[in-house]
């Protein structure tokens, strides 16, 4: 079977959804219902190291793919996601080309980048570090995440960095950042979104972005862009809730 990185490289339509919920239940629910891969969100959800590899083995016992969304640029948690056997990391908040040459080094083993080597799950505790070494560049994904005024300005370079697997578009912060909020900035938003979706292009990345609906999935699917993160695991649950309890609210239906 082919590795995700390569599925992300070869711009399969991929539809995956945030982990955000700290629990492997929710992953294995998740994992149930049919995505082509998870991430886990380690940004902002309430989770420790010991939590999100727990997750990422809930993840494997179902063969879905599972990347992280690390906290923040630091190489540390980084290398945790990937001892911990994650498929690749999701490094948010990347405004500078530099910023992105530095995911990539704390991404990838020597030589191509300064990741450290230890006995951690993705290497067999030690006991396969070898064949580890040998694969693990090929196949960990270095995504990172344009989501600041920033950023889109440094969209083309971002993209250009040598080593960035995927560009990945967050239009909620994006949309705050360049102050454009609502149905009066929507036009806005989606002009920033082609940038950066016009500089991936340009620099020969793929480009996966954030939708809350299915409706937004279908619409940015196939314009360039050809991975989706379609909510989270915490939104789908609050969705569904309230819909049913309006509907049982709302009583039987009358002809």
């Amino acid at each position: 079977m082919k590795e995700f990185r390569h599925r992300c490289l070869d711009r399969e339509m991929l539809v995956g959804a945030f982990a955000a919920i700290p629990h492997p239940v929710g992953v294995e629910v998740l994992a149930l219902a049919g995505p082509d891969f998870l991430c886990i969100d380690w940004e902002h959800s309430q989770m420790g190291r010991d939590t999100v590899e727990t997750m990422l083995r809930a993840a494997d016992c179902h063969r879905v793919p599972a990347i992280v969304r690390v906290p923040g640029h630091a190489p540390e948690p980084i290398a945790a996601a990937l001892d911990g056997g994650a498929a690749g990391v999701l490094v948010p908040r990347v405004s500078t080309a530099a910023q992105a040459a530095a995911a990539v080094k704390a991404i990838r083993y020597p030589p191509a980048g300064e990741r450290g080597v230890g006995p951690g799950r993705a290497a067999g505790y030690g006991y396969r570090i070898f064949d580890h070494l040998a694969v693990a560049n090929d196949r960990t994904l270095a995504a990172v995440q344009i989501e600041t005024a920033e950023g889109l300005a440094n969209a083309a370079a971002i993209a250009g960095t040598e080593g960035i697997d995927l560009v990945f578009i967050g239009p909620g912060d994006l949309s705050v950042s360049i102050g454009a909020l609502g149905a009066d900035g929507a036009a806005r938003l989606g002009e920033a979104i082609g940038t950066v979706i016009a500089a991936a292009r340009a620099a020969d990345r793929p480009v996966g972005i954030f939708c809350a609906t299915p409706e937004d999935a279908r619409r940015w699917l196939g314009s360039g862009i050809s991975l989706v993160i379609l909510s989270s695991d915490a939104m789908f649950l609050g969705g569904a809730a309230a819909s049913a309890f309006k509907a049982a609210r709302d009583g039987p239906e009358t002809s």
